[in-house]
C-alpha cells in the first residue's frame, strides 16, 4: 500500500521528469528518495542539471550527451560516483555502479594539461556489476556479465562471462550465467521498443 502510494505522489513527477529512468516499478527505490535526493538537486540547484536519469548528488556527471545507456543502467546514481564522458561512453542494460566507482573516457594531454586526449569510447556490456572505488580507465570494453571487483583499476578489456578484480585489473575466473528473468519485472513505464529484445534474451 505504501509502494503505491508513493508511486502515486511522486512516481509520475520521476517518470516524467527522467524519460530515460527504466526501473522496477516496486521494491527497486522510494520514489519520495529520488524526490528529495536526486530530482531536486538536480533540477533546483542544478547539480548535473542536463542528465536525463537520476544522478545521487554526490555524483558527478560530465558531457551526459555523449552517453548512450540501456534499461536497469543509470550511472551515477550511486554515492560519489565520477562519470567522464568527454568521448563517449555506451552503457548496456542492467549496471549496477557501487559507491565511489569512476569511469573516464579522457585523459589529459601531458603537454597541455587543458586539453583532453581523443580516443574510443568505453563500452560496457549487459548485466554488468562493478565494485566499490573501481575506476575505468579511456578505451575500455568490458563484455557481457561481467563482476570487477572492489578497488579495481581496469586498463584493458575485460571479456564476457567473468569476474575481474585488481590494479592493473585481470581475469580470475569465469563466471556463471546471469539467471534474472526480466519478463517477470512490472516497469515504472513502457519499455521502447529496442530494448525490448534484451527483455526477452535468455542469458
Amino acid at each position: 500500500m505504501l509502494s503505491k502510494l508513493d508511486f502515486l505522489i511522486f512516481g509520475w513527477i520521476i517518470n516524467w521528469l527522467y524519460p530515460e529512468y527504466y526501473r522496477p516499478k516496486y521494491g527497486y527505490q522510494r520514489y519520495y528518495i529520488l524526490f528529495f535526493h536526486y530530482l531536486i538537486p538536480q533540477k533546483l540547484f542544478r547539480l548535473n542539471p542536463k542528465v536525463k536519469w537520476p544522478v545521487h548528488f554526490t555524483s558527478k556527471v560530465l558531457a551526459p550527451q555523449k552517453i548512450t545507456k540501456g534499461i536497469m543502467c543509470d550511472p551515477g546514481d550511486g554515492l560519489n560516483n565520477y562519470i567522464q564522458a568527454n568521448n563517449g561512453i555506451i552503457f548496456g542494460n542492467n549496471i549496477e555502479l557501487a559507491p565511489s566507482v569512476s569511469i573516464i573516457s579522457s585523459n589529459h594531454d601531458s603537454s597541455n594539461l587543458r586539453k583532453h586526449i581523443d580516443a574510443k569510447p568505453i563500452t560496457i556490456g549487459n548485466n554488468v556489476w562493478i565494485g566499490t572505488n573501481s575506476t575505468v580507465l579511456p578505451e575500455v570494453n568490458i563484455g557481457n556479465n561481467v563482476i570487477i571487483g572492489a578497488n579495481s583499476v581496469v586498463t584493458k578489456d575485460i571479456p564476457s562471462n567473468s569476474i575481474a578484480v585488481g590494479n592493473p585489473c585481470k581475469v580470475i575466473r569465469k563466471k556463471e550465467p546471469y539467471k534474472e528473468d526480466f519478463t517477470k519485472i512490472i516497469f515504472n513505464k513502457k519499455i521502447p521498443k529496442k530494448h525490448r529484445k534484451f527483455i526477452n534474451s535468455i542469458f
